[in-house]
């Protein structure tokens, strides 16, 4: 497909068109900006339809053209999105945590605590943060550790700006995320009590501090829904979407690899680092392709790609390393 004037080449990381599933509002690069209520000559664009109550309603979001897929490509519908995920805080229902997850669960105020071997340990209210460090916009692949996947618009900004305001000494080696725990609202807690409460995920520093290490407050323009991990939520777009971690609480920079939920719950299932690798099989299923969500639901598999397409941006955060040991 020849390229419009204005379309630059893209970064080795950015989608094809081939490669994402459809969003009947998203045409193309002129109906993504027309739908999302960007104005021709600017880079802002209004949130619509967002609640008041909503933590970062009313925040524009500024989209990076870096990040923005070239003409032709379509995100994941929205419906798809918000409707099929996991969130095992409320339920292990993929369909019903969109309901369980909006029954009197409030996501606002909402504050975030950052800590550890930091300078400066913070206590953040996420409508402060996103108003002090602005919204950007990125279309990112997502690739669940179940073999299924979505392409999503996500809006929020680069972990390594809330980094920069904490400033971790030299002892710190990794980042330890925290989510909530609300026994009352989240009946998860009680009905699966086997696992290790709260959830919590860790990266190493050199792979929290990459460019493509996003927090996430919205998508498509708007804040995101409870069952996607509102307010705010890690996006690692290279790694197994356990790894993103929803709802965070608190921030910890350590000296020592964290312990995970998922790692602890099953080590030799679920390893720390969890980078997408089509190579290396779950024990119980294969990793080598992937059940895509388009707008007939699961669509044929495709092949999943070395760290879900992202390889030459990310791969030489562990030269050296047994890529089939350290999964």
């Amino acid at each position: 497909m020849p390229k419009a004037p204005f379309v630059r080449n893209p970064s080795s990381w950015e989608l094809s068109e081939r490669e994402v599933t459809n969003e009947s509002h998203h045409r193309n690069r002129r109906e993504i900006i027309k739908s999302l209520g960007l104005a021709a000559g600017t880079s802002l664009l209004t949130i619509p339809n967002a609640k008041t109550n909503a933590a970062t309603a009313g925040f524009p979001t500024k989209l990076n053209k870096k990040y923005l897929p070239a003409k032709g490509i379509k995100p994941t519908e929205y419906k798809y999105i918000t409707g099929y995920n996991n969130f095992y805080e409320f339920t292990t229902d993929k369909y019903e945590v969109r309901f369980r997850a909006n029954l009197g669960w409030k996501t606002e105020p909402w504050t975030i605590d950052v800590g550890g071997h930091v300078e400066k340990p913070l206590k953040l209210d996420v409508n402060d943060l996103v108003k002090d460090v602005g919204i950007e916009q990125r279309v990112y692949r997502f690739r669940c550790v179940e073999a299924w996947s979505m392409v999503i618009p996500w809006d929020g900004f680069q972990l390594n700006k809330l980094i920069a305001k904490a400033k971790p000494t030299s002892k710190a080696k990794y980042v330890m995320f925290s989510t909530f725990k609300d026994e009352k609202t989240a009946l998860g807690f009680k009905a699966y009590p086997n696992y290790d409460w709260p959830y919590t995920e860790g990266l190493r520093m050199d792979e929290a501090m990459h460019d493509l290490t996003f927090l996430a407050t919205g998508i498509f323009g708007k804040p995101i829904p409870h069952q996607n991990g509102a307010p705010i939520r890690l996006v690692v777009p290279w790694k197994y979407g356990y790894k993103s971690i929803k709802s965070i609480v608190r921030i910890d920079f350590t000296d020592k690899q964290p312990k995970t939920l998922w790692n602890t719950a099953g080590p030799n299932e679920y390893g720390f680092y969890s980078n997408v690798n089509p190579e290396v099989d779950h024990p119980r299923w294969s990793q080598a392709r992937e059940r895509a969500i388009g707008s007939g639901g699961f669509v044929d598999r495709i092949p999943t790609l070395k760290f879900n397409g992202y390889e030459k941006d990310v791969a030489h955060l562990y030269k050296g390393m047994d890529l089939r040991k350290f999964f």
